[in-house]
């Protein structure tokens, strides 16, 4: 299903739809602040897999990230943070950024029980906030890229629709998005480490 969203101002009945394939074990693509993304609940074993196999990556190597609502979600997956590396968090979220940080035991079974690290996102989109919101827990993402040697990121999601139609249950869109993804800054020993400049500018 293609499902029409307005990010300015996201109808609560198309939203029902989305809670609706993600409770029920559903793969969405979903746009953000920065690249279409994949999706599903973070309770989801089934959906966890089914992206993996998209991704054609194994589940305990897989790097997916956390997306979540605000700050208050990150410290039911992480260990406690240091004031330097919260500050910078609260200064640079909702935005186009990934924080690595230690993992805390909450992390789900199936991402691996040896997972020492976990990647966090809060985008600045009313749109996945919202999903976040209404399904009232977090859900994980897994970028999709593009075979372009030229454009990374594919930025329309009908043609994302006509490409993973057969893949997943459901497609969003919501405009188009940037072909930049997110910028990852490692804060899991503490001192930030830049590993990808993406859309969010380097913050220190």
């Amino acid at each position: 299903m293609l499902l029409r969203i307005d990010k300015n101002n996201p109808d609560d009945n198309r939203l029902s739809k989305v809670i609706e394939c993600l409770q029920n074990d559903g793969v969405i693509i979903y746009p953000t602040d920065t690249v279409y993304t994949l999706g599903a609940s973070i309770h989801s074993k089934k959906a966890f897999e089914r992206i993996c196999k998209i991704k054609k990556v194994e589940p305990k190597k897989s790097n997916f990230s956390m997306v979540c609502f605000d700050l208050s979600h990150i410290s039911d997956f992480t260990l406690n943070l240091d004031t330097p590396t919260f500050k910078l968090m609260k200064r640079t979220l909702p935005g186009p950024y990934t924080y690595i940080l230690k993992a805390n035991r909450n992390i789900p079974s199936y991402f691996g029980y040896n997972k020492k690290t976990i990647g966090i996102r809060v985008p600045d989109s009313l749109i996945t906030r919202k999903i976040i919101s209404n399904l009232e827990s977090p859900i994980f993402s897994a970028s999709i890229k593009n075979d372009d040697s030229i454009l990374e990121y594919i930025t329309d999601a009908e043609e994302i629709y006509e490409m993973y139609k057969d893949l997943v249950d459901l497609v969003i869109d919501g405009g188009p998005c940037h072909n930049k993804a997110s910028t990852i800054i490692d804060c899991s020993e503490g001192e930030p480490i830049l590993i990808r400049e993406g859309l969010g500018e380097i913050p220190f």
